[in-house]
C-alpha cells in the first residue's frame, strides 16, 4: 500500500463539514454531548489543578482507570462519584434541566 503525503491528508475541518451533513451523525453526536461535556470539564479542571489522573483518583477514593474512563466518556458516573470528584477538584457540581 502506497503512503499518502502529509499534504494529501484530509483536514479535520473538511471531514467535520462532511460529517455534519449526515443526520445520523448529528443525532449520535447529540446523544453523547452530555458525556463529552462532562469529560471535557473534568479534564480541564484536573489539569488546572495540576493533578494527574492517579492523583485525582487518590483524592476521590477510586483508582486511576475510573478517572480515565470518565475522561474518555466511556462510562456514565453516579452522582455520588461526581460529588466526590467536584469536592476533590474544589469545584461546585451543578446538575440542571433546561428547556
Amino acid at each position: 500500500m502506497k503512503k499518502r503525503k502529509l499534504k494529501e491528508l484530509t483536514k479535520w475541518q473538511d471531514y467535520e463539514k462532511e460529517l455534519l451533513k449526515d443526520g445520523s451523525f448529528i443525532k449520535a453526536a447529540e446523544e453523547v454531548e452530555i458525556e463529552y461535556m462532562l469529560a471535557k470539564n473534568i479534564i480541564e479542571l484536573r489539569k488546572k489543578r495540576n493533578l494527574s489522573q492517579a492523583e485525582l483518583a487518590k483524592k476521590v477514593g477510586t483508582k486511576q482507570p475510573v478517572i480515565s474512563r470518565l475522561e474518555t466518556a466511556s462510562v456514565k458516573p453516579s452522582i455520588a462519584l461526581l460529588k466526590r470528584i467536584a469536592q476533590a477538584l474544589g469545584a461546585k457540581l451543578e446538575i440542571k434541566f433546561t428547556f
